[in-house]
């Protein structure tokens, strides 16, 4: 059974075994791909048109638009629910690793301080590295615990130039 989360508050349990039901309520429903990448769904008699904005498989999340209205969904595999029962949930989380340089290059802007709460895509630093500038983003939510390089210093490859926690 399936978990899913709709905008953060409405929890429904879908089952896939052999006929969709979601809350132990059986589902009848039809789905057609569009051209257009939208979907056409039919459920329990009504028309929808269906649109998939955003898939993000390392959280398990998707945004999706039903009419003209977005919902984010976060869906919870079996094994996700396992894993919060023996009271480690975050067990398969990513590992908040440093930001280390790719090449060499020179470091033009460092844009976090030490102590600062980043989130996921949050710009970190410039590096300029083959006479382009590259804005590296936090690849997960994190601290920053130190800055391990300073504004206008060459670095080489695989040097460490933020520390996260």
């Amino acid at each position: 059974m399936i978990k899913a989360t709709v905008n953060g508050k409405s929890g429904f349990a879908i089952n896939l075994d052999k006929k969709l039901t979601c809350d132990n309520q059986d589902v009848d429903y039809s789905a057609v791909k569009l051209p257009s990448g939208d979907y056409s769904v039919i459920m329990n008699g009504y028309s929808y048109q269906a649109q998939i904005l955003k898939v993000d498989k390392e959280s398990k999340t998707l945004v999706i638009q039903i009419n003209q209205q977005q919902f984010e969904v976060a869906i919870e595999e079996p094994i996700d629910q396992l894993l919060a029962s023996m009271g480690i949930k975050d067990a398969m989380a990513r590992k908040v690793n440093d930001i280390k340089a790719p090449m060499p290059g020179l470091v033009l802007k460092v844009l976090v301080s030490p102590g600062q709460a980043i989130k996921k895509g949050d710009p970190v630093l410039i590096l300029e590295a083959m006479k382009m500038e590259n804005i590296f983003k936090a690849t997960s939510d994190a601290v920053v615990k130190a800055i391990k390089v300073s504004e206008r210093t060459a670095v080489e490859k695989n040097e460490v130039l933020i520390v996260l926690e």
